[in-house]
């Protein structure tokens, strides 16, 4: 099992579900409300003079979809990286 975890600006939240569905995945848990800087984007901050805020969805699935998600999450990152998008993988032991 692996775990990915996409933290993306809320405007572009309707790409990344096409992202998870295109992959297979329909069981997800998203974070609203995330404030953060990155290195391709503006902070997202939710103040005035950085407005914005992000979406963390969270993913638990099999290193296949999980894999599928990464590249579109990657295809997403080649035309909208300034707007805000990161994805990190990582390995699950077990879920419960």
């Amino acid at each position: 099992m692996k775990a990915v975890l996409i933290v993306h600006n809320v405007a572009i939240d309707a790409e990344v579900n096409e992202a998870m569905q295109s992959a297979g995945i329909d069981c997800y848990t998203k974070f609203p409300d995330i404030l953060g800087r990155g290195r391709l984007s503006e902070p997202h901050l939710n103040t005035e003079v950085w407005p914005g805020v992000n979406y963390g969805t969270f993913v638990v699935t099999d290193e296949g979809n999980a894999k599928k998600l990464m590249q579109n999450v990657r295809k997403i990152r080649e035309n909208l990286a300034s707007v805000g998008i990161k994805a990190f993988s990582w390995e699950i032991d077990e879920v419960i």
